[in-house]
C-alpha cells in the first residue's frame, strides 16, 4: 500500500461529481488500501477518492481507529436529528468551521466485495458519512460552514 497526495481546496478535482464503481478490480482494491493508509497517516477519520485525485464513488471512514468502513457508491437513505459542531477536512489543512449535519444517518453502500450493506451512524460517524458523501458529489464542507473558517493552530493557543 502507499500514501497518496491529498488534493487541497482549489484543486478542480474536488469540485467534480464522481462516477459510480461498476466492478471491483485489482486497481480499485489497491486504491482502497492506499486511501486507508493515507487517511491514517494524515490522522483523518474519513477520506474520499477525489481527495486523492480519483473520480470514483468510494470513501473510507474510521472514526474510532478500530472500525474501518469502505463505502462504494454510497447513498444516504435516511437522516434525522441535528448536530452542530466543528468540522475539518484533510483537503483544507489546519482549518475548521461550524457545520450543522444530521445526528443520525443511514447509508446504503457496497463493500469491497461489491456486496450491498446498510451502515447506520450517529454523532461523529453520521457527520463523517455526510462529509465524505458530499465529496463524491463535488461539495466541500467549506460551502456549509456557518460563519468563518478558523485556523486550528490559533484555536489551540486560545484554550
Amino acid at each position: 500500500m502507499a500514501i497518496r497526495n491529498i488534493r487541497e481546496l482549489g484543486d478542480e478535482v474536488l469540485e467534480a461529481v464522481c462516477r459510480p464503481v461498476t466492478k471491483m478490480t485489482p486497481h480499485t482494491l489497491e486504491l482502497i488500501g492506499d486511501m486507508f493508509d493515507t487517511m491514517y497517516e494524515a490522522n483523518g477519520v474519513g477520506l474520499a477518492a477525489p481527495q486523492v485525485g480519483v473520480l470514483r464513488r468510494i470513501c473510507v471512514i474510521d472514526v474510532t481507529g478500530e472500525d474501518p468502513y469502505v463505502l462504494i457508491n454510497p447513498e444516504i437513505i435516511m437522516t434525522s436529528g441535528e448536530q452542530t459542531g466543528y468540522e475539518g477536512c484533510l483537503s483544507v489543512p489546519n482549518k475548521t468551521g461550524t457545520v450543522t449535519r444530521p445526528n443520525y444517518v443511514k447509508v446504503k453502500a457496497l463493500n469491497k466485495d461489491m456486496e450491498e450493506y446498510i451502515l447506520e451512524g450517529t454523532e461523529l460517524l453520521a457527520r463523517a458519512i455526510c462529509h465524505e458523501v458530499d465529496h463524491l458529489d463535488g461539495v466541500m464542507y467549506t460551502t456549509k460552514v456557518e460563519g468563518d473558517l478558523k485556523d486550528m493552530r490559533t484555536m489551540e493557543d486560545e484554550d
